[in-house]
């Protein structure tokens, strides 16, 4: 059994119900209410389903609902299973070809038309769709808001570590978690906003309509004056030669499963891509006791911000930058990842190859906005205004402002006048910002009293070490005016260690001379500790290289910010280097003595739900001359159950490669429905909403 039963920051309930149910007709037990696919991954099934194709085994990849790859037949009928709840008694089994319905000859007899009225309709609860219904509440609209989970907060309930940008504006130093309890608990004491979660629009409809599918099981339609579509994003694929294989987690799934459902999804995890999510997923599963055997980024620099990277490095993750995955193999499932250096037009160099033996490989290239409801509302002539990363894809912290900016703009379009803060957009576009410049460490001389070191040196949106200082200890240096500035000390430290504790880059430790030889430095520790005092501990220095062994003087957990505090003694000459605790060895990250794999890059998957090649694709627009993307449906391409909402992120590198511009090519026809949903829920067949 793959459960989490204990975590440094998240609280394992203690109240689960244990049902049973069958799986392939084996008897198991999970917990009521937990997605299907979670318990069985819990149990250590990936495989869900065989396509036609091959008989080629199929696993999880968005845990969102967004692909089919989790589709089972449960109680004799095919569902995502990432999205259906566990029951007691349920008979699952695995997806063999194509599923068949079975046969209901039985009249309607309850059938119910369903209709509702708001003033504003906002789909998503995330971060934006909650800040732009409470503002629209404080506005006196009737709000109607709908998320297809089931609990509030999109994207933050998947982020437990703390937030970076500034404490007044988007609570920095809180960890996302939280942020999403204090939003949905301000947003339910609305009295004018009515809440509908696990339910899913079906539709937007040409008539100023949309259709709900209510706790999954029943049909409603609602009429409204005013629209926000803010349900998201949804993860990149990639190509490479196994990325079909079950174990393939798009990184948003993989959080999902480790912090929402505390299931241990992996024991040897490979992250591709160095951006802020694939970083951070490296430490949440490295909090969750899963070996991370590397990141790799085609690129040559750091995607993310640089404290997380430093971060991870000094934690015991090697980044392998300028590197790309070039296959997984394994039988039925990932067991092992190559990758390999790329040139500068980066094609892999294959004799620079290094094979890891894992069970997971993470997807974490990217995110696409989830923006088809409000093309379609526009298309209509619907009041419509789209947020977050819907909008555009950037932290959560700026989807917040996006929501309360995008509330004001479509209550301006509904006739209500009201002013747009200015500063609302310029912090929103600051909390959106790339890293910026990065500037070399400032040099420090150590005495009697602590005084912190700083390892914030790359210009990213952060303050909320100067904030929570009481004696303005720490001041921003003032070279661009503004929340990108980077902080630095100037003297008058009491000792108090706020800053070590808020720090969302965990870039602060605190340091103070004991005599002529030695040092004390104070580290945080977002772990549960395995050593106690008195024990030594593997001090690295910002970047991961070993520097010494300190001797633990004292463990301190702080219960506000879920933080341990552990005091080391190290030598004088390391204290100011001193950066971080090792948290897994170097042997956990050795790649194969030889590289085992074969490089087959025409047989990457382009369309997962139908299985179709790189080089079908591609040779099927050379020998037909392809000017529309419609005319690849002949093929299957984008004709499965996504309904081509991940294929059309890659196609246009394999026009690329078919030697056409994709400009010039018309685009895909989008499917009207955005989930499947039975023929018994549109007519309210089953109970009554």
């Amino acid at each position: 059994m793959s459960r989490i039963d204990q975590h440094p920051i998240l609280t394992v309930p203690s109240d689960r119900k244990l049902v049973r149910f069958t799986f392939n007709d084996i008897e198991l037990e999970g917990y009521e209410g937990e997605p299907v696919s979670s318990s069985l991954i819990a149990q250590d099934y990936k495989e869900f389903a065989i396509h036609q194709r091959g008989d080629t085994p199929q696993g999880l990849f968005c845990a969102n609902g967004q692909c089919s790859h989790c589709t089972l037949i449960i109680d004799g009928l095919p569902q995502k299973s990432c999205v259906t709840p566990l029951k007691a008694g349920m008979q699952i089994r695995t997806l063999r070809h194509i599923a068949e319905i079975p046969e209901d000859n039985r009249p309607l007899s309850r059938h119910s038309k369903k209709e509702m009225t708001c003033d504003v309709l906002v789909i998503g609860g995330g971060p934006s769709g909650l800040t732009a219904a409470l503002e629209l509440a404080k506005l006196n609209f009737k709000v109607f808001l709908v998320d297809d989970k089931e609990k509030l907060g999109g994207k933050l309930l998947l982020q437990t570590h703390k937030f970076f940008g500034s404490i007044e504006d988007c609570y920095a130093g809180t960890r996302g978690i939280e942020i999403a309890q204090k939003l949905e608990s301000e947003l339910r004491s609305c009295a004018n906003v009515q809440i509908f979660t696990n339910t899913t629009v079906v539709a937007v409809y040409k008539d100023q309509k949309v259709g709900l599918f209510i706790n999954n099981r029943n049909y409603a339609t609602v009429a409204f004056r005013g629209l926000i579509v803010a349900p998201g994003a949804r993860e990149k694929s990639l190509i490479f030669n196994g990325n079909h294989l079950p174990g393939v987690f798009g990184a948003g799934a993989f959080q999902t499963l480790v912090n929402r459902d505390l299931v241990k999804a992996s024991q040897r995890v490979f992250i591709v891509g160095s951006g802020n999510v694939g970083l951070i997923a490296a430490y949440h599963a490295l909090q969750a006791g899963i070996t991370v055997v590397g990141i790799c980024d085609i690129l040559e620099k750091v995607s993310g911000y640089k404290v997380h990277a430093d971060k991870i490095q000094r934690m015991g993750v090697p980044l392998y930058l300028k590197h790309t995955v070039i296959a997984t193999e394994g039988h039925n499932k990932v067991e092992r990842v190559t990758i390999a250096a790329v040139d500068d037009n980066f094609q892999p160099l294959l004799e620079t190859a290094q094979t890891f033996l894992v069970d997971t490989l993470l997807i974490a290239v990217g995110l696409t906005p989830v923006d088809e409801f409000f093309e379609m509302a526009n298309k209509f002539g619907f009041t419509v205004v789209k947020a977050g990363d819907a909008d555009e894809i950037a932290e959560a912290s700026s989807a917040m402002f996006g929501g309360r900016i995008a509330a004001r703009r479509l209550a301006n379009l509904l006739g209500k006048a009201v002013t747009i803060d200015p500063s609302f957009t310029q912090k929103a576009e600051i909390l959106k910002s790339r890293p910026g410049r990065i500037f070399p460490p400032a040099p420090v001389s150590l005495d009697e009293n602590f005084q912190p070191i700083i390892r914030c040196h790359e210009e990213i949106p952060c303050n909320p070490c100067t904030s929570v200082c009481p004696v303005n200890a720490i001041q921003l240096r003032g070279d661009r005016n503004d929340l990108m500035d980077l902080p630095f000390y100037r003297g008058g430290c009491t000792g108090c260690m706020q800053c070590v504790l808020i720090c969302p880059g965990l870039a602060i430790t605190l340091a103070r001379k004991i005599d002529e030889h030695f040092a004390e430095v104070v580290l945080p520790h977002e772990f549960l500790p395995t050593f106690n005092v008195g024990k030594s501990l593997a001090l690295t220095d910002l970047s991961g290289n070993f520097l010494e062994d300190g001797e633990i003087l004292k463990i301190r957990y702080i219960k506000k910010f879920k933080t341990h505090l552990v005091h080391v003694k190290t030598t004088l000459k390391n204290a100011s280097q001193v950066a971080g605790i090792r948290v897994q060895p170097a042997t956990d990250s050795q790649p194969l003595p030889q590289a085992k794999f074969e490089y087959l890059p025409d047989n990457g998957i382009v369309c997962h739900c139908e299985l179709v090649t790189v080089k079908e694709i591609r040779d099927f627009i050379r020998e037909h001359n392809i000017r529309d993307i419609n005319q690849l449906k002949l093929i299957r391409v984008g004709m499965g159950a996504c309904g081509g909402k991940n294929c059309s992120t890659l196609l246009p590198r394999i026009f690329r490669e078919a030697g056409i511009d994709i400009n010039t090519i018309a685009p895909g026809t989008k499917r009207p429905l955005s989930v499947e949903i039975p023929m018994s829920a549109i007519a309210n067949e089953e109970s009554e909403v």
